[in-house]
């Protein structure tokens, strides 16, 4: 069956499987070896070079989950995100940011680049005019997140990625909050995708992951930094994020009608002053997120009404794990 005809579930279970030639396990074998010989061989493997059995195989799954002709897998979602921007990046450069990121991608652009001699400008709110007139002769990269981190704001992908080729700019997009399960930015002509793969895609707290996908073109530089930067992810955690793709689609499907709910209940009752979720008409983004997710995500915000003690609320807590 060719993959386009393939559903998420099954995507998510067998594509990328490695098969168990030997002895027919049912599930894909796990190669631990950081040495591969190198004579007499069509492909010299080495695990920092991306190219194990296990991270090919994963990289293929990933691929076929956000549509792209490739994918990577790295370390932790800082070390994919650092390896994109900086494949595409140096001294003179200048990118584009909203200003509503993760704080690990914040960091890493306020706190580094200026060392490199990479200029920066952030935009606040999501205004597609307020981000081309951030745009100079020096500006390589746009970089966006939607819904962002931890505001669940929405930017418009399809116009960003219209401006990004209309000034012959890189669009970038941490897709983390999303998940491939709701929404896939190549449809609107993002052109590369980054990943927490510690979150949505490993599902059980017990993974530090990060991922790329994008075309093999626009691959080629980023598997290079990568190799370089050496961020890539020991094989056998490769082996678990692989296993715990496999229910992806049943636990992101799950989270979204779980949000929805806990949204709609926090949006009445009396302790809280405001909700941002997506999923809420009374979101201000709702009606774009409507049209570019196909569900809302198992994140959400909300604030307290003045007097109620945010410290004693998180306390009071019983099933929720306040954790970072």
């Amino acid at each position: 069956m060719k993959e386009e005809n393939l559903g998420l579930n099954t995507i998510c279970t067998h594509t990328g499987e490695l098969e168990d030639a030997s002895f027919k396990g049912a599930v894909s074998p796990l190669y631990m070896s950081t040495s591969y010989a190198f004579e007499n061989v069509d492909i010299k493997r080495y695990p920092r070079y991306f190219n194990t059995p296990n991270q090919e195989a994963l990289s293929r799954k990933i691929a076929a989950l956000e549509k792209t002709e490739a994918a990577l897998i790295f370390g932790s979602g800082m070390a994919a995100i650092s390896t994109a921007m900086l494949a595409y990046l140096k001294s003179g450069d200048h990118i584009v940011l909203q200003e509503m990121l993760y704080g690990g991608t914040y960091n890493l652009v306020t706190e580094q680049f200026e060392r490199y001699g990479i200029s920066y400008t952030f935009v606040a709110g999501s205004d597609v005019a307020a981000f081309e007139a951030a745009i100079t002769p020096d500006t390589k990269v746009i970089y966006i997140e939607t819904p962002s981190n931890p505001l669940l704001s929405i930017t418009d992908m399809k116009a960003i990625a219209a401006l990004a080729k209309k000034y012959k700019l890189v669009s970038m997009i941490d897709n983390t909050f999303a998940s491939p399960v709701n929404q896939n930015p190549v449809e609107f002509g993002i052109d590369i995708v980054l990943h927490s793969a510690t979150k949505y895609m490993g599902g059980h707290s017990d993974i530090l992951a990060g991922a790329v996908a994008c075309s093999e073109d626009l691959m080629k530089p980023i598997n290079l930094m990568g190799r370089n930067l050496g961020g890539n992810l020991s094989d056998y955690t490769v082996w678990l994020l692989e296993r715990s793709l496999k229910t992806m689609g049943i636990r992101v499907r799950a989270q979204n009608e779980n949000a929805m709910k806990m949204a709609e209940y926090l949006s009445t009752h009396k302790a809280v002053k405001a909700v941002l979720y997506p999923g809420l008409k009374t979101h201000p983004d709702h009606l774009l997120a409507t049209k570019q997710m196909r569900g809302f995500g198992g994140m959400l915000s909300f604030d307290l009404v003045q007097g109620c003690d945010p410290e004693q609320f998180r306390e009071s807590l019983k099933l929720v794990k306040p954790s970072m």
